[in-house]
């Protein structure tokens, strides 16, 4: 969600709705100001009114990494849209070419970008199981085309393509 606060555009981070005692109650919120990027403590009573932003959320593709920006593109009008590593923040350990993601928009600004549940990565480095290591669950670290070093289990070699959960960072399941 996003409101429009003391002029600026800002997007809700998380709010939590609190009744202490025999008090009147108010909304906690943490939000985010899209022109100046700070986060910041507000506290709301019930009675206030608050304007809201409207949001639109566009499927796209993620296409490439261009310097310190990475570029995604609708699959229906190709058009382009460069989003900062601030913005992606943990998303970009499971990007890879083509990737469907859900970009949030706030009047035409870029605010939030959303992975599917579980993306397809290869395995770019992993060590050989030792044989003696055949206890149950047992797991090795492995390099994926991302950079990113997640543990697998000793079956997985380098070259083969899994599925790693985005929300978690762990290995669901051979692709």
């Amino acid at each position: 969600m996003a409101i429009v606060y003391n002029g600026d555009i800002c997007v809700i981070l998380s709010a939590e709705h609190r009744t202490p005692g025999n008090k009147r109650g108010f909304v906690q919120i943490s939000m985010r100001n899209l022109r100046t990027g700070k986060s910041s403590d507000v506290r709301f009573s019930s009675t206030e009114d608050v304007e809201v932003a409207p949001l639109i959320s566009r499927k796209m593709e993620y296409s490439y990494k261009d310097g310190s920006e990475y570029v995604f593109t609708d699959p229906e009008t190709f058009e382009t849209v460069s989003l900062t590593e601030e913005l992606i923040g943990e998303a970009k350990n499971f990007l890879v070419e083509n990737t469907p993601v859900t970009v949030t928009f706030v009047h035409e600004r870029a605010v939030q970008v959303e992975l599917p549940a579980a993306v397809e990565i290869t395995v770019t480095e992993a060590p050989e199981g030792v044989r003696g290591d055949s206890a149950s669950n047992v797991t090795k670290p492995a390099t994926l085309e991302t950079g990113i070093t997640i543990q697998v289990p000793l079956f997985i070699k380098s070259g083969e393509r899994i599925k790693v959960d985005t929300r978690t960072g762990k290995y669901l399941e051979r692709a």
